[in-house]
């Protein structure tokens, strides 16, 4: 079976013409003539790129996937390519309800009918994964309860991927020993990526977790619903959610028609997205329109928590300097920065660094500051950062995607949106809190329990260090730190009786 899939995948590269990487290759160009005289009819008809998406559409499911995250990835595709390769859709037929039922029932152990009330076997959506189904949940007399989505993996999917994954690493493995530009791109780093994104999307109580922690994030908020977990009625294969009635983002003219703020709308977007980054650390990374609904009241739906990044305070710290320094046309700080957080080889010149970051950006600046994006303000980043073997964390990357969705989301529902106006403000505030006297006392506040522990192990640790073969200074010194800790204990026991003894006098007085 591994051996036919291989060589439809090989069958559909010819076909595609995708042998035209192989052109020129001392060492695969066997390989290029052997396809050629293989009788298969040729799809030449388009650009490069549009072949590669049509011959991963082609492919079916799981190579569609993968093109949707190496369509993340700028920081190692050419752009053309990453571009193309966004447009791949999820174009799979729903399975079967009784399949589904089947799942369910396997998952929990009874049947459908003593969990949901009228579960619908129709699904209402279908992805390459699992596909979700229209439910209303049982309560415990029976009655009709809440009104739920039930998203259910699809049936015997993870043999299927466990092969296709095991021929990407294959293919991986070739791209990196015979292309010259084979290590830059790291195929085996993209499919170990590519293998935990998938893995984690099969198991639906790790989606719950991602909403569950969206939604305390969240909770009380005037821009963003995250719907209700019911963990009760969750399993690997099975996620119940609150079911969110809401119009999808794509329909403006509709959102137009219900009387919905479509510039407050779009600065929500903006705002929820850097609340996100810059003071949760944690975000939904896949706000394309498709997961997105309004509700009546103004306010966001977020749907699909399958793909969330997080962001430590060395990467938004890298970010912020990033921002604020480009906006005020700073690049000799934009290149330290890039330098300091450890990405960029120690012997990097940072005025060379900087000279390359100025060439890329400072024809931004023939823009208005509402027409730039910050989403291309990173990629410009990372294709600079490209030369000089900058290694950019896929954590960055993913933000770098999310933003660019929010951007186009953004100026969608508003053509004259000011990113800038909206996020300088998080951005300041957040430096301000790092920096300033609030980031000293909450670093005090969190380093404190971790005191709290060490210091009384202190003396032991100083006694393990002068034990052994020991310099006889080292041993002296310590025994000094001891006797100046016993006498600055004796003045301060003496202190406190004396306190004492005003005290009692005191009261007695």
């Amino acid at each position: 079976m591994r051996i036919l899939r291989s060589f439809t995948i090989f069958a559909t590269f010819w076909r595609f013409g995708l042998d035209e990487f192989l052109r020129g290759h001392s060492r695969l160009g066997f390989i290029h003539r052997l396809f050629r005289c293989i009788p298969l009819r040729r799809d030449l008809d388009h650009p490069l790129p549009v072949r590669v998406r049509l011959a991963l559409e082609s492919l079916g499911p799981i190579f569609v996937k993968f093109g949707q995250v190496l369509s993340t990835r700028r920081d190692l595709l050419p752009p053309d390519y990453a571009e193309e390769l966004a447009f791949l859709q999820d174009k799979v037929p729903p399975f079967d309800g009784s399949l589904a039922r089947e799942v369910i029932e396997r998952a929990f152990g009874v049947p459908v009918e003593q969990l949901y009330v009228d579960f619908n076997d129709v699904p209402v959506a279908s992805a390459s994964v699992a596909q979700v189904h229209k439910a209303w949940l049982r309560n415990p007399d029976g009655s009709r309860g809440r009104e739920v989505a039930v998203k259910v993996v699809r049936p015997d999917i993870l043999p299927v991927i466990e092969k296709d994954l095991a021929l990407m690493r294959t293919l991986a493995q070739w791209v990196e020993r015979l292309f010259a530009d084979g290590k830059r791109l790291k195929p085996r780093e993209v499919v170990a990526e590519f293998d935990k994104y998938l893995h984690d999307e099969l198991d639906m109580m790790h989606e719950a977790a991602n909403a569950n922690q969206l939604r305390r994030n969240f909770v009380g908020s005037d821009m963003l619903i995250v719907p209700e977990v019911f963990y009760d009625y969750t399993r690997r294969e099975v996620m119940t959610l609150e079911w969110m009635h809401g119009t999808p983002i794509s329909q403006i003219e509709r959102l137009r028609a219900e009387g919905v703020d479509l510039k407050k709308l779009s600065r929500f977007g903006v705002e929820i997205f850097f609340t996100q980054v810059f003071r949760h650390g944690f975000f939904h990374a896949d706000m394309h329109p498709g997961n997105i609904f309004v509700a009546e009241d103004g306010r966001y739906i977020a749907l699909d928590f399958g793909i969330v990044g997080s962001l430590t305070d060395v990467d938004k710290h890298y970010l912020a300097v990033n921002f604020l320094a480009f906006f005020n046309r700073d690049y000799h700080r934009v290149a330290t920065a890039h330098i300091e957080s450890g990405w960029v080889p120690a012997d990097t010149r940072a005025e060379e660094l900087e000279a390359a970051v100025r060439t890329v950006c400072e024809p931004i600046f023939e823009k208005p500051l509402s027409e730039i994006s910050f989403g291309m303000v990173l990629l410009r980043l990372f294709e600079t950062s490209r030369r000089f073997n900058v290694e950019i964390q896929p954590q960055l990357v993913l933000l770098q995607k999310t933003l660019l969705n929010i951007e186009g989301l953004g100026r969608q529902l508003d053509p004259h949106l000011d990113l800038w106006d909206t996020a300088k403000p998080f951005l300041v505030k957040w430096m301000n809190e790092q920096i300033g006297w609030r980031g000293l006392l909450r670093t005090l506040k969190h380093e404190a329990p971790q005191w709290a522990t060490t210091l009384p192990q202190l003396p032991r640790k100083l006694n393990e260090l002068v034990s052994g073969d020991r310099s006889a200074l080292v041993v002296e010194g310590y025994m000094h730190l001891m006797r100046e800790q016993k006498r600055q204990n004796f003045w301060l026991a003496l202190i406190a009786i004396l306190l004492a003894g005003l005290l009692v006098k005191s009261l007695l007085s």
